[in-house]
């Protein structure tokens, strides 16, 4: 991996590095857990390809001045650009499509249980690339985190939701969301190897730029055939904080993060994204919160404190692998 440019020590001191990297992370993860929720009632009024489309058209506006390069960085090598293609292919083009459709073909439930495999995903993808050691706390923090989400995805079960589920429906719907779990875990595994090379702001521009190529001739096709007229005023101010959320805050925020902390590490703060998720359809919903859910979050927050309270061996072990 080549070393760390010169935008790597806008956080100097290690320990301070670590703390607010893990701020960083947490809050993107965060945001991303408010979009994923908010993005239901934006399926229902835009067209899937059409939504994305207009996502990531907002946000290369927005980011406009984020693509010139610093006078500090090298110039971007094949092997960059190859990652750059991917990340955004991985976890903006195909992520928006396998979530989007999947969630709208599948319940919250399943799709809850199913982001909660993400940690895990992330902690062997970054011990399979990165060769990261991957320490039992690490491995504690992933099962409360997968514990914690399932607790509280089983908890909002209900058998008049099971009852009318249309099964191969359903199936396809859970498969699309583990596709976008995939995406997701790839792109924090890709995003960690970017970051030695290239400042966080520049990878956010350079991926959603990509990302609106991608989806240029599924999103105006289905412009063509829109009658934006219908859409409500509303709807257009959620899709300006969906379009800013997933391409511009949540990304850089998670590159930021991402220089300091160890990809395995990092990946535990995805638990954050369906606890975000539901903490929205309790708050703006208000879908029912008791005590099973209370102890659902306890678990999965329990892991994110085991991976940002490593052990002293593991505390010095973080800084080399960045």
């Amino acid at each position: 991996m080549p070393h760390r440019p010169s935008h790597s020590r806008s956080l100097p001191h290690p320990t301070a590095s670590r703390w607010l990297a893990y701020g960083y992370l947490a809050l993107s993860m965060a945001l991303a857990g408010s979009y994923v929720a908010l993005s239901k009632p934006l399926v229902a009024a835009l067209p899937v390809f059409l939504l994305a489309w207009l996502r990531f058209g907002i946000a290369a506006v927005a980011m406009a001045g984020w693509l010139k390069k610093p006078a500090d960085e090298a110039p971007l090598s094949r092997n960059t650009r190859w990652l750059l293609f991917l990340e955004s292919f991985l976890g903006n083009f195909l992520f928006s499509i396998c979530m989007l459709f999947g969630v709208s073909m599948s319940s919250a439930v399943s799709a809850g249980v199913i982001m909660a495999a993400i940690p895990a995903v992330v902690a062997l993808m970054s011990w399979v690339f990165l060769k990261e050691r991957i320490g039992a706390r690490v491995w504690a923090a992933v099962a409360c985190g997968a514990l914690g989400i399932a607790l509280l995805a089983w908890s909002r079960h209900t058998p008049a939701g099971a009852a009318t589920a249309d099964g191969p429906r359903v199936l396809l719907g859970n498969a699309l969301v583990f596709g976008a779990v995939l995406c997701e875990s790839f792109y924090a595994v890709i995003g960690k190897k970017l970051t030695g090379a290239v400042s966080p702001k520049r990878i956010s521009a350079l991926i959603n730029l990509c990302g609106f190529a991608l989806m240029t001739p599924l999103g105006l096709y289905t412009a063509l055939q829109f009658d934006f007229a219908a859409v409500q005023p509303g709807s257009w101010a959620l899709l300006v904080f969906y379009a800013m959320a997933a391409s511009v805050w949540t990304v850089w925020l998670w590159m930021t993060g991402s220089q300091h902390v160890p990809a395995s590490h990092a990946g535990v703060f995805t638990v954050l994204l369906p606890i975000s998720a539901a903490l929205v359809g309790v708050l703006l919903l208000g879908e029912p919160l008791g005590g099973v859910q209370l102890l659902a979050f306890a678990i999965a927050l329990l892991g994110v404190l085991l991976a940002t309270l490593p052990s002293r061996q593991a505390r010095s072990a973080i800084e080399p692998h960045v």
